[in-house]
């Protein structure tokens, strides 16, 4: 796309995962970029994917609405370049490239399904400067809707060089559909403790790889559950980026959250601001996958990012391709 002669230069980023559909439209600013529209919408666009193989009709429809919307952002800010992508769910489902080609014919947005590596790289790129600093690798993580991406870094670079990374099947649309639903106390600890086994599982073959680092171990996680868990632990009464991102909060406190979120029923966790009804069925396996990483890289302190994968294409689109 080609903005008009006079405009600001502005560049895009379109990040569709298996819950989500997220936009940034940003423009250059010193060495960065300054963001001038956003838009986030959770579609579920893998709801019921593991079950079918499929997308399924409805997904598509609540997806491709978001979709519109998007591409009506960009027609507005005249966007000179763009890269939107797709994950998980559109790497798993047998019409996933049925699916993007109806999103081209519908929207004009040509969305490209990118590999495991590469969303781990991208959220990578996003985020690595809210890393706390010190020595040996650091480990940073994306839990998605289809899986979770893990990225052991050495950040002593201007750009951090990654060291090894591992992508996991479980993500909390997968793993909460997997696990079924638990009415009663004991019922709902049973479905945790399966669900962090379930996760421990497909985290091993990675878990064998890492070694004890040298000093202390820095984590830097970047996803809804991360966003959403440390503004419980905040006590925010509504998400407040501002704060959240950026923030290190105590690994024994989030453990708390965690499991004080796992214990309640469903129309509790409806009750608890920042989660509500639309992630109170998907934040439970969120809290499985967040405990299973803290026992695999036991760090003190857990660093909260509320940016990743759209800020990573922001970066290559505006300076140029990196990491």
């Amino acid at each position: 796309m080609r903005g008009r002669p006079g405009d600001a230069r502005h560049y895009a980023a379109l990040d569709l995962g298996t819950n989500n559909c997220r936009l940034l439209i940003a423009r250059p600013q010193g060495s960065g970029f300054a963001v001038v529209d956003a838009f986030s919408r959770i579609v579920r666009l893998g709801e019921g994917l593991a079950t079918s193989g499929r997308l399924s009709d409805t997904a598509i429809e609540r997806t491709i609405a978001a979709l519109r919307i998007c591409a009506e952002k960009l027609k507005r800010r005249h966007v000179i370049l763009a890269r939107s992508v797709a994950t998980e769910a559109c790497r798993q489902a047998s019409n996933g490239a049925e699916f993007i080609e109806r999103v081209y014919r519908e929207t004009g947005i040509a969305l490209d399904i990118i590999t495991a590596e590469e969303e781990a790289r991208l959220a990578v790129l996003g985020c690595h400067a809210l890393l706390e600093p010190g020595d040996g690798p650091a480990l940073v993580f994306d839990i998605g809707g289809g899986s979770t991406e893990l990225v052991l870094v050495d950040s002593r670079g201007e750009v951090p060089r990654i060291l090894d990374w591992h992508s996991a099947r479980w993500g909390v649309v997968s793993l909460t559909e997997a696990s079924g639903v638990a009415a009663t106390v004991e019922e709902r600890a049973a479905l945790y403790a399966n669900m962090r086994a379930r996760v421990a599982e497909s985290f091993a073959p990675f878990a064998k790889r890492l070694r004890t680092p040298r000093g202390t171990r820095r984590l830097l996680g970047t996803s809804g559950t991360v966003t959403t868990l440390a503004s419980v632990h905040l006590g925010l009464a509504a998400y407040d980026r501002s704060v959240v991102d950026g923030l290190i909060v105590p690994a024994p406190a989030m453990r708390e959250v965690s499991q004080r979120i796992a214990g309640m029923s469903m129309a509790e966790r409806s009750q608890v601001p920042c989660i509500g009804s639309e992630r109170a069925d998907l934040v439970v396996a969120g809290c499985a996958i967040l405990e299973t990483i803290l026992d695999l890289w036991p760090a003190e302190r857990l660093g909260i990012a509320d940016r990743g994968i759209r800020e990573g294409i922001l970066r290559r689109l505006i300076n140029g391709r990196i990491l």
